[in-house]
């Protein structure tokens, strides 16, 4: 009976697939893709599976990065967007046109990683540091952490009068991915599969450093790895996507809640349930406003900010 309700959980994806492939102001029909109509080939395979594909790799890389940084940080409420991860990102991407703006793009990609890299290490070493670790002080501090980086952000911004290039970015849309603009993607498949390699160190990283140690694993190593990891997976969807909040926080806490804790089993789970849940708020966007679109950013912060605030109740009231 499980193994029934995780196959029609599976086959819900397709359907949802499908769907997004045919949706949009441009009309195109599965009778004029059987007939090979120039026109709909054009725009299925240069627009809309693309933005397919890039919904799909963004979906799954940041509700891994959630699940990573919340066993880094030993916080179920963390996330690259509760953490500065994301923050620090966005500054890499406005200093990365800045300083580099003729460059390639594995360059700008390069500076983006790098900063996000930097700024997650700087708030995992000060989590550390201190003592009192409450659940949601964490991610209060995250989110204040990310707020002073953002506000160097919009000074650089204004100083090179890039405001409105970043705004555009700190409001995650696909409408712009099309074919040879978001294969950057691609990277979130490897750093999936290395997570889930690391996955059992990272649940024994979870538990404590002294734990971590006494078992015989370097738990500075383990951890430089799922930031690393998380930096990557952040950087990328930045970077062609823009800012996506809440993902990585809301997907890996409701897989837990329904799976348990077991990393191991969850990462696949939570990299699926990402995938529909970005998929699903896609599709809505697309079809609220409709020929118009409403930016995924908006319909997930209102979705995610609701899930967060009844976790931080339902952890008060098991407090």
């Amino acid at each position: 009976m499980h193994n029934k309700k995780l196959l029609w959980a599976v086959i819900a994806l397709f359907p949802l697939a499908a769907f997004s492939l045919f949706i949009g102001v441009a009309n195109i029909s599965l009778e004029s893709f059987l007939a090979g109509d120039e026109h709909t080939l054009s725009i299925l395979f240069g627009s809309r599976l693309p933005r397919l594909l890039a919904i799909c790799l963004a979906g799954a890389g940041l509700s891994v990065a959630g699940l990573i940084m919340q066993q880094v940080c030993q916080n179920r409420f963390a996330a690259p967007s509760t953490t500065g991860t994301i923050d620090c990102a966005m500054l890499g991407y406005v200093l990365g046109i800045v300083f580099f703006a003729g460059a390639n793009r594995w360059v700008s990609l390069g500076v983006i990683l790098t900063f996000a890299l930097v700024g997650t290490l700087v708030f995992v070493q000060f989590l550390q540091r201190l003592q009192f670790k409450n659940a949601v002080l964490v991610p209060l501090i995250g989110i204040m952490y990310g707020n002073v980086i953002s506000a160097m952000t919009t000074f650089i911004a204004y100083r090179y009068d890039l405001v409105q290039t970043m705004s555009a970015w700190t409001v995650a849309n696909f409408a712009s991915v099309l074919q040879g603009n978001y294969e950057f993607l691609y990277l979130a498949l490897p750093a999936c599969l290395i997570a889930y390699y690391f996955a059992s160190q990272f649940s024994a990283a979870s538990v404590g450093e002294s734990f971590a140690k006494n078992i015989g694993l370097d738990y500075q190593k383990i951890v430089f790895i799922g930031v690393l990891i998380v930096a990557i997976l952040a950087s990328t969807v930045v970077m062609i996507v823009g800012v996506i909040p809440f993902l990585g926080l809301i997907v890996p806490n409701l897989v837990a809640i329904f799976m348990g804790d077991n990393m191991r089993r969850n990462l696949p789970w939570t990299a699926y349930w990402g995938v529909v849940l970005v998929l699903a708020c896609d599709i809505l966007g697309r079809l609220i406003i409709f020929p118009y679109e409403m930016p995924i950013s908006m319909i997930i912060s209102i979705f995610g900010g609701a899930i967060f605030i009844a976790l931080v109740l339902k952890d008060k009231s098991n407090a």
